[in-house]
C-alpha cells in the first residue's frame, strides 16, 4: 500500500499498538470465525485525511473497489477503459473522454459530464494538490452530453495514465461540500462505503446497482492495524481473510500456503538533506553513499525477501536495469570526522526502525556521530518535509500514480516537487525530468527516465537501499484477491470466500 505524502490532520493520528487488541485479539483468545460471504481485511495504515480521495487515502478507496476513475491501467501500465469508455487527443494539449452510459453513483446521482468536471476541478483546486498533478495544470469542461475535454497547459502525452490515479477518482457531486470531500455512499464501484469509525474500522456493502460485473461478496469489513505482529496474528488465528503487508519477521511463523510475495515497484531509500545541515556538503553525502552496505540490510532485516538496489527503479520495472548507466565521475567522499547527523524514520513499517539501527552502525563506523529518531508516520511526516532531519529512511512507491515513474521522480527530486525530502533543487535534474515528461510512452521515454535517474543519483541526494516485495496474507478460503504491485486494487468484484459466492 501506498505511504501518506500529504498534510496531516491532528485529529487523525495513528492508533498505537496498545490499542490493537480490540481489533482482532490475540491468537490464543481468538477462534476462527465461521465461513462468511463478507471479506475481512486487516490494513496497514489508518486513514490520514478522513478518506478523502484528494489524499493518499484514495488508495484505500480504490483497493476496496468503492471509488473509480475515468481510466485504469493494465499489468503493463497501458490505459484501459473505466468510467471513460473511449478517449482520443483533440490537439497537442487537449483530450476528449467519452463517458460510459448508465452509470449511477451510490447515492443515485448519474454520471454526467458535469459530475466529472466537478470532481476533477476539485482535485486541481485542492491544497495540497494530489501529487499526480505536481507540475501539471488541468482545465476540464463538458464536451457535449456524454464527454469531457481535458486541457493541459503544455502537451502531456501521459494524460490518460495520469487520470488513472486513485486521487482523481470521480465521486458524486454530493460528496463535495464546503471544502471537504465525503466518500461515504458517494462512489460508483461494486462496493458502497457505508460507515467509517475514525481510524479503527470501515464497512462496505455490495452495490447491487453497479454498472459492471456485480460483486460476489456481500461486503467488506476493514480493520486498520498498524502493528505488523497484530496483522500476522489475525491471519494465523483466522480473524482476517486478507492481510496487508505481513512483516518479513512474521512470515516464517505463518503457514507458507497463506502468504504470497508480490514484487513491488517500491524502493527503500535514504534521503539526504541537501539544503541545511552537514549533508549539504556533497563530500559528506558521498561519505554516506560509500558507507552503506545494502547486503547486510537485505539479509538481516528482510531475510532475503528483498532485492539489493542499484538505482531508484527496481526489478518490478523490467526495462529499468538494462537501460541504467553508472554515474560518471561520482563525487569523492570526505571523511566525516565525527560530524553529527540526525537519522530518522517511522515505525508504521516494522522493518524501517531496524534498517535505521544497521545504517546508524554503518555510518558510525564511517566516522559520523549518529542520532536516531523514530516516530509513527503521522507524527513525523511534517518534520521530514520541513527538512528537520539530515537523513530520512522511506519506503517509497515509484510508479504509484500513473504507472510511470516520472511523477514520482518529479515529486521527490524537482525544485518544485511536493515531496522533496532531500530539499534538492538541481537545474540538471529538473531539465532531465522535464525532457522525460514531454516524450510519449515508449522506449524513448524510458531512456530519458533513466537519464533523469542517473542525474539524481549523481547528487547523492538519495541513496537507494533495496527494492521491497510485499507479503500479502490470504486465508485458505479466499479466492481471486488481487495481488497488485501498484497497490491500487485488492478486493475486486470476483473476490470471494470459497463456497460463499453471491449469485447475481
Amino acid at each position: 500500500m501506498s505511504l501518506v505524502y500529504r498534510r496531516i490532520f491532528p485529529l487523525l493520528l495513528a492508533v498505537g499498538s496498545a490499542g490493537l487488541t480490540g481489533c482482532f485479539g490475540s491468537e490464543e483468545k481468538t477462534a476462527p470465525q465461521a465461513a462468511s460471504d463478507r471479506i475481512r481485511i486487516a490494513m496497514l495504515q489508518p486513514p490520514r485525511a478522513g478518506l478523502t480521495p484528494l489524499s493518499d487515502d484514495a488508495f484505500k478507496l480504490s483497493r476496496w473497489s468503492t471509488s473509480e476513475t475515468l481510466i485504469v491501467l493494465d499489468e503493463n501500465g497501458d490505459a484501459q477503459p473505466a468510467l471513460a469508455m473511449a478517449w482520443q487527443p483533440v490537439d497537442d494539449t487537449s483530450w476528449r473522454f467519452t463517458l460510459r452510459p448508465d452509470v449511477r453513483f451510490h447515492d443515485g446521482e448519474p454520471l454526467t459530464p458535469a459530475a466529472v468536471v466537478n470532481a476533477l476541478t476539485a482535485a486541481t483546486q485542492a491544497a495540497p494538490k494530489p501529487r499526480i498533478l505536481d507540475g501539471v495544470t488541468l482545465h476540464i469542461r463538458a464536451d457535449g452530453d456524454n464527454a469531457v475535454r481535458v486541457t493541459t497547459a503544455t502537451p502531456d502525452p501521459l494524460l490518460p495514465q495520469r487520470l488513472s490515479s486513485p486521487q482523481l477518482a470521480i465521486l458524486s457531486p454530493n460528496a463535495y461540500q464546503q471544502g471537504r470531500v465525503d466518500p461515504i455512499r458517494h462512489g460508483s464501484g461494486p462496493f458502497v462505503l457505508t460507515a467509517v469509525q475514525g481510524t479503527s474500522h470501515a464497512t462496505l456493502e455490495r452495490f447491487d446497482g453497479y454498472w459492471g460485473t456485480p460483486a460476489q461478496a456481500a461486503g467488506i469489513d476493514v480493520d486498520f492495524v498498524p502493528d505488523g505482529t497484530a496483522r500476522a496474528a489475525a491471519l494465523r488465528s483466522g480473524s482476517a481473510d486478507i492481510v496487508e503487508a505481513v512483516p518479513v519477521a512474521q512470515a516464517p511463523l505463518i503457514d507458507p500456503a497463506l502468504i504470497h510475495e508480490v514484487p513491488m515497484p517500491r524502493t527503500n531509500t535514504l534521503y539526504l538533506n541537501t539544503r541545511v545541515g552537514p549533508l549539504r556538503d556533497a563530500g559528506l553525502r558521498a561519505a554516506v553513499r560509500d558507507a552503506v552496505q545494502r547486503e547486510v540490510l537485505v539479509k538481516n532485516v528482510y531475510e532475503n525477501r528483498a532485492d539489493i538496489a542499484s538505482g531508484l527503479l527496481g526489478p518490478a520495472l523490467r526495462w529499468a536495469g538494462p537501460l541504467r548507466h553508472a554515474v560518471d565521475h561520482p563525487t569523492p567522499a570526505r571523511h566525516p570526522q565525527g560530524e553529527v547527523i540526525k537519522l530518522a524514520t517511522f515505525s508504521d513499517r516494522a522493518e524501517l526502525p531496524e534498517v535505521a539501527v544497521y545504517l546508524a552502525q554503518q555510518l558510525t563506523a564511517a566516522g559520523f556521530t549518529v542520532q536516531q529518531e523514530v516516530r509513527e508516520y503521522a507524527q513525523i511526516e511534517a518534520d521530514a518535509l520541513a527538512g528537520k532531519f539530515d537523513a530520512f529512511i522511506l519506503s517509497r512507491a515509484t510508479v504509484l500514480d500513473s504507472g510511470d515513474p516520472v511523477a514520482y521522480l518529479y515529486s521527490d527530486f524537482s525544485c518544485k516537487g511536493s515531496f522533496n525530502l532531500s530539499q534538492l533543487c538541481d537545474p540538471a535534474v529538473d531539465e532531465a525530468l522535464l525532457a522525460a515528461a514531454a516524450i510519449p510512452a515508449g522506449d524513448a521515454r524510458r531512456k530519458a527516465i533513466m537519464v533523469a535517474e542517473q542525474r539524481i543519483l549523481a547528487t547523492d541526494a538519495a541513496i537507494p537501499l533495496l527494492h521491497e516485495r510485499v507479503i500479502q496474507g490470504e486465508a485458505t478460503g479466499v479466492r481471486q484477491a488481487a495481488r497488485d504491485p501498484r497497490e491500487r486494487i485488492l478486493v475486486t468484484p470476483q473476490t470471494h470466500i470459497n463456497g460463499q459466492m453471491h449469485q447475481p
